[in-house]
């Protein structure tokens, strides 16, 4: 049974920074893209990042230079490492798994970014 737990939402200032953890469990980790999408209230889900087996990554242009995603195959988690944050990053943050015509979703973690 495929599970994505992601962890370390929270409140934070403009321009502070978190740490989004997502841990995988029943897949073969090393072969799936990974990817952050979040979602607002009233808004449709949206990619934030992803990466590849290999490490190739790719961003929303609106986070690019802001949000840094990387994977440890080893461990099996995927992180999106989120700095200067603005109050428009503020949503559910979801973990993502997909191979093939398969994807899996995690219960979401939220992110709040507001003085």
């Amino acid at each position: 049974q495929v599970q994505l737990v992601e962890s370390g939402g929270g409140l934070v200032q403009p321009g502070g920074s978190l740490r989004l953890s997502c841990a995988a469990s029943g897949i073969i980790f090393s072969m799936y893209i990974m990817a952050w999408y979040r979602q607002a209230p009233g808004k449709q889900r949206e990619l934030v990042a992803s990466i590849t087996p290999g490490s190739s990554t790719n961003y929303v242009d609106s986070v690019k230079g802001r949000f840094t995603i990387s994977r440890d195959n080893a461990k099996n988690m995927v992180y999106l490492q989120m700095n200067n944050l603005k109050p428009e990053d503020t949503a559910v943050y979801y973990c993502n798994a997909m191979r093939l015509s398969y994807t899996s979703w995690g219960q979401g973690t939220q992110v709040t970014v507001s003085s």
